[in-house]
């Protein structure tokens, strides 16, 4: 039913480890093959190919639906449907930024302080040049291939190029004079087959799968038992994405209690409920949180 597109490249792993938790397994003989499969009645073609490219294909309906950034999406100024944001990226949750850089000594504090004919090197040309136009400032786009922040200052005066941690511009003795754009990596289809109701149907189910893993990630379920007499004292200090569930036990002088919490202060929480009174403490990993 579903031609689906994956990117190549940074993305890739942290792409392929998302799908496989969500029970979408990508199928290859090898990671250089761009030939894959998902064993799911509801996709039949899989490609794996370079984000920059997507949108366009997905635009000119090469693909039903796919997988690229917003930064490639803007660039490449496709038209194309967002079935939303998957916060997930190759060294973090957080987004990646479009950066302008300029070497730590450089004299220029904002975008509007660069001078005429400023040579900029980046692998975005169309954001960028849409962006100095905003601002008025006429300047040399190189385009970049790659290794963008290892041409300044020898080739170029400032790059514009993308950023998780800022760690790599950092060693490279570059500083952040502006931000252009925000980017999340988003699913994304062609517009003629999201409106196919089937088609529709068939991505938002992969759509629920993804997201459903991306919000189980970094919380954990915690079962436990507790006596009546000290089940207030726990529920004080047990968080949950709602309210707790409490089960009362045979007998009614026992209850059990489970909750999603969050894995990061798990540590101090559980000892916290054993103090507390309770027992038979369980934590259990969570693959997917569909509401």
């Amino acid at each position: 039913m579903l031609s689906l597109v994956l990117p190549k490249g940074s993305l890739e792993k942290a792409t392929m480890q998302l799908f496989d938790a969500a029970d979408l397994t990508v199928q290859r003989s090898s990671d250089r093959d761009y030939r894959a499969s998902i064993d799911d009645p509801r996709i039949d073609r899989v490609r794996v190919l370079r984000p920059q490219e997507i949108p366009t294909y997905l635009e000119q309906g090469l693909f039903d639906l796919g997988i690229t950034g917003r930064d490639w999406i803007t660039e490449t100024d496709a038209d194309v449907v967002s079935l939303g944001e998957l916060k997930y990226s190759k060294a973090t949750s957080n987004p990646v930024r479009v950066i302008m850089a300029v070497p730590d000594g450089a004299p220029w504090q904002s975008v509007s302080d660069l001078p005429e004919g400023v040579r900029i090197s980046t692998e975005f040309p169309a954001l960028t040049k849409r962006y100095l136009e905003q601002h008025g400032v006429k300047a040399t786009v190189v385009p970049s291939y790659g290794a963008t922040e290892a041409k300044v200052p020898d080739i170029v005066d400032a790059i514009v190029d993308l950023t998780e941690t800022g760690s790599s511009l950092r060693k490279n003795g570059l500083r952040i004079l502006d931000t252009l754009l925000t980017s999340y990596t988003e699913l994304v289809a062609n517009r003629e087959a999201y409106e196919n109701a089937e088609k529709r149907a068939a991505m938002e189910d992969v759509a629920l799968l993804l997201q459903g893993v991306i919000r189980a990630r970094g919380t954990v379920l915690l079962k436990l038992n507790v006596a009546q007499g000290d089940l207030q004292d726990v529920l004080d200090i047990m968080p949950a994405m709602s309210s707790p569930t409490v089960t009362s036990l045979a007998g009614g002088e026992s209850n059990a209690v489970e909750s999603v919490v969050a894995k990061r202060g798990v540590n101090t929480l559980i000892p916290a409920l054993k103090a507390a009174g309770a027992h038979d403490i369980l934590e259990i990993p969570i693959a997917k949180i569909v509401d």
